[in-house]
C-alpha cells in the first residue's frame, strides 16, 4: 500500500491544530512576511474540522495571544466574557468553605472562553496568512531520511477494513515532506511517543504525569447565570489521597462549563473519574446552578501535569515538540493555552532561523530550548514546578507544602520535587475499597453512553481497532484478577467492558467506536499494554463550543 502514496513538499509541516500548532503556523508566516521570504507551511489535524477535538475548561490568559496578534480585539477573537469574580473553595460532602484564592489562580484580565471556538478563529487567521490547513487527516507515521532524521509524516490510509485489507473505499495516505516538522499533537501524542523512544527524548526528564479532565457544557436558568463567574474547588467528592479539583465557569448566553480534573496517579482501582464528576454535581452548593438546566455537550481529555521537570528534550534532527505534547501546562495556574501558544511562537522563531541558514535538508532547531529558557514561559513553569508533585503526600500535605512554596519561597525553593509514572500507582483490588456510585437520574447525572452520544463521536466501524493490545492475554490474566479490570472505570466513554460467555470465560470487549480520544487508557493501564494509535482521520468527537 505504501507504493501508492503521493507526496507533497513544504518547508514546515505542523501536526496538530490546537493552540500551539496554530500559533507556530501563524508566527512562521508572520516572520516570512517580515523578512520578505517565501515559506510554505502546512498544518494537519485529525479532527473533522479545527476545534472538533479541542476540549478545555477554559479560562484563557491572553498574554501569548496579545504577543502573537496584538489586534485580536479588532479582529473579533471570541474572547467575549471577562472574568468578573474568582472563588476558591474546599468542599466537604455537604458544605462549601471559602478559601483564599492562591496567587497562581488569580484571573484578573483573563477570559472565560470556548477554546474550540478560539482555535477555529486562530485557524482563520492562519489561513488568511497563507497557511495550508488540512483537517480530517491523521498523522499516522513519522517519515525518516537515510540519516535517520525526520523528513515529515504520512497520513493514515482511509478505507482499510477491520481485517487490515483495503476495501472498495481504500485511499492511500499522503506523505507530507518538510525540512522541519513541528509536533503539536496535544497530550500523549501517538507520534510523540515514537519519537521519544527513537531519540531517547525523556532520558533526562522525570516521567510525565497526567490528569483526566471531564467536562459538560450546560444552558442554565438565566436567574442562576453570572457571566464571568469562575469557581474552583478541591476536596469532595475525591478522597484525601487523590489529587484533583473542580471548575465551574459561567460563559456568555446563559452557558456554564462544569468539570472535574482527577490526577491519574490515583491509587484505588475502583475509582471512576466519570462517576466522581457526576457525583460532584450533586453537591448542595453546586446542584442548584444546574437544576432545571439543559446539558448541551460532554467530553473528556487527558492533560499533562508534570510541569518543568517532566519536559523532555524538545528537538531532534528534522523536528521539535510544542504545547501539551511536550508538557507546557501550568497545573497550579490551571492553564495551558497561553503557555502552549508561547512555545509554538518560540518554536517558529527557532525554525525560521534554522531554515534561513545555508544548510540543506532536515536540520535541528537547536536554538529552541534556549529561547524557551530565556522566556516568561520558563519563569512561569519553573516557579510552579513543585506544587503538583507535593500532592504525592496527599491533599493536606500538598496544600501545606504549596503554601510554603508559594508564600515563603515564591517558587524558588532550592530543590525540585520529583514526579512518578501514573500507571505504577494503582493498589491491588484486594487492598482497596470499592466505591458505591449512585444510579444516574438523567436530569443532573448521566451514564457514559448518553454522554458519548452528545459528544457527537463517530468512527467508521469497518476499520482496524485503534486501541491496540500489545499482549491480548494481559487484560484477563493480569488486570482482571489483580486490579478488577480498572479499564472499565477509568475510561470515560464505555470503551472497555469485561464480557463473560456461557462457560464463565471472560474477555475484554473493546468498543472502539465509543472512543473520545482522551488517551486515558494509554496512560493509566497498569501494565502499559494498551497502545492508542490514530484511527481514520475525521473520526472521534465533534465538540461544539467546548
Amino acid at each position: 500500500m505504501e507504493s501508492t502514496r503521493e507526496s507533497m513538499e513544504f518547508d514546515v509541516v505542523i501536526v496538530g491544530g490546537g493552540p500551539s500548532g496554530l500559533a507556530a503556523a501563524i508566527h512562521l508566516r508572520q516572520l516570512a512576511g517580515q523578512h520578505g521570504r517565501e515559506l510554505s507551511v502546512c498544518l494537519i489535524d485529525k479532527g473533522s474540522e479545527l476545534g472538533a477535538h479541542i476540549l478545555s475548561g477554559a479560562v484563557l490568559d491572553p498574554r501569548a495571544l496579545s504577543e502573537l496578534i496584538p489586534e485580536w480585539r479588532e479582529k473579533q477573537a471570541p474572547l467575549n466574557t471577562p472574568v468578573a469574580a474568582d472563588r476558591f473553595s474546599f468542599l466537604t460532602e455537604n458544605r462549601m468553605i471559602r478559601l483564599p484564592t492562591p496567587p497562581q489562580m488569580h484571573n484578573q484580565g483573563n477570559y472565560v472562553v470556548s477554546l474550540g471556538n478560539v482555535v477555529r478563529w486562530l485557524g482563520a487567521q492562519a489561513e488568511a496568512l497563507g497557511v495550508e490547513i488540512f483537517p480530517g487527516f491523521a498523522a499516522a507515521e513519522v517519515l525518516y531520511d537515510e540519516t535517520g532524521a525526520v523528513k515529515g509524516v504520512a497520513t493514515g490510509d482511509m478505507g482499510v477494513g477491520k481485517d487490515g485489507q483495503p476495501t472498495a473505499n481504500y485511499t492511500a495516505g499522503v506523505e507530507l515532506l518538510a525540512r522541519q516538522t513541528i509536533f503539536a499533537e496535544g497530550c500523549r501524542g501517538s507520534l510523540t511517543k515514537i519519537l521519544a523512544a527513537r531519540y531517547d527524548l525523556r532520558k533526562d526528564a522525570d516521567p510525565q504525569t497526567y490528569g483526566i479532565g471531564i467536562k459538560e457544557l450546560w444552558e442554565v436558568d438565566p436567574a442562576k447565570h453570572q457571566a464571568g463567574l469562575v469557581l474552583h474547588s478541591v476536596g469532595w467528592p475525591l478522597d484525601a489521597e487523590t489529587y484533583g479539583g473542580s471548575f465551574v465557569y459561567h460563559l456568555e448566553n446563559n452557558q456554564v462549563a462544569v468539570g472535574l480534573v482527577v490526577g491519574l496517579d490515583y491509587k484505588n482501582p475502583y475509582l471512576s473519574p466519570f462517576e466522581e464528576f457526576q457525583r460532584f454535581k450533586t453537591h448542595p452548593a453546586i446542584r442548584p446552578t444546574f437544576e432545571g438546566g439543559r446539558r448541551l455537550a460532554y467530553g473528556a481529555r487527558a492533560l499533562s501535569e508534570g510541569g518543568w521537570q517532566s519536559i523532555p528534550r524538545l528537538t531532534f534532527p528534522g523536528g521539535l515538540l510544542v504545547g501539551d505534547t511536550a508538557g507546557f501546562l501550568n497545573m497550579p495556574k490551571i492553564k495551558g493555552s497561553h503557555t502552549a501558544m508561547k512555545s509554538g511562537m518560540l518554536a517558529a522563531e527557532a525554525v525560521f532561523e534554522t531554515l534561513s541558514g545555508d544548510g540543506a535538508g532536515p536540520l535541528e532547531a537547536t536554538a529552541y530550548p534556549a529561547k524557551i529558557k530565556a522566556s516568561w514561559l520558563a519563569d512561569e513553569l519553573y516557579s510552579a514546578r513543585n506544587i503538583r508533585p507535593s500532592f504525592h503526600w496527599g491533599l493536606w500535605g500538598g496544600i501545606a507544602y504549596s503554601a510554603i512554596d508559594t508564600y515563603i519561597f515564591h517558587g524558588r525553593a532550592p530543590w525540585t520535587l520529583r514526579n512518578h509514572a501514573d500507571h505504577d500507582q494503582l493498589r491491588p483490588a484486594a487492598q482497596s475499597k470499592p466505591v458505591a456510585y449512585l444510579k444516574p437520574d438523567g436530569k443532573l447525572t448521566f451514564d457514559r453512553l448518553s454522554s458519548v452520544f452528545i459528544s457527537n463521536t463517530n468512527h467508521e466501524e469497518n476499520q482496524p481497532v485503534h486501541l491496540q493490545l500489545k499482549d491480548p492475554e494481559v487484560p484477563i490474566a493480569i488486570n482482571l484478577p489483580l486490579y478488577d479490570a480498572p479499564e472499565q472505570r477509568y475510561c470515560p466513554a464505555g470503551v472497555y467492558e469485561i464480557a463473560t460467555n456461557d462457560h464463565g470465560q471472560s474477555r475484554l470487549q473493546i468498543n472502539a467506536q465509543n472512543c473520545i480520544h482522551c488517551k486515558t487508557c494509554d496512560i493509566k493501564d497498569p501494565t502499559q499494554n494498551i497502545n492508542w494509535v490514530v484511527p481514520e482521520g475525521g473520526g472521534g468527537p465533534n465538540y461544539p463550543n467546548m
